[in-house]
């Protein structure tokens, strides 16, 4: 897999970099410590950001860090191997946008709101206010 030359440099020094296991001989797959991922190598954010998918490939590589004291992995994926996010259909889009909009009417007055009616009072806030609950 890919090697971090500056990464490569420290461990030929006598330095010990914890995540840093390109070969994946520690840890089972290659490994990066954190903001040290090789170039064409992305987590699904990444790829989300730039309107790709995994599209099915298998994991390619791993960062691993600790934040207080866990060990937290975030998963690498094939930039080249990635397809482009799919769209939703007119039909879905329109499913989407009725569902939502019944979630924005007050069963109680029967008004639509700009907001979400809250589920833990079950209509809208004028009419939660006026009957205090």
């Amino acid at each position: 897999m890919s090697r971090v030359p500056s990464l490569d440099q420290l461990h030929e020094r006598g330095l010990f970099i914890q995540f840093y296991d390109p070969d994946g001989q520690r840890f089972g797959r290659p490994t990066y410590p954190y903001h040290w991922a090789p170039a064409g190598l992305l987590t699904i954010r990444q790829l989300r950001a730039r309107g790709l998918r995994p599209g099915g490939q298998d994991i390619a590589a791993q960062i691993l860090w600790r934040h207080r004291r866990q060990r937290r992995v975030a998963y690498l994926y094939r930039e080249d191997q990635a397809k482009p996010k799919r769209t939703a259909t007119t039909a879905q889009l329109a499913a989407i946008s009725k569902a939502l909009r019944a979630r924005r009417i007050c069963p109680t007055c029967g008004t639509e709101k700009p907001y979400c009616i809250p589920r833990s009072k079950g209509e809208c806030n004028d009419c939660a206010a006026r009957w205090g609950r």
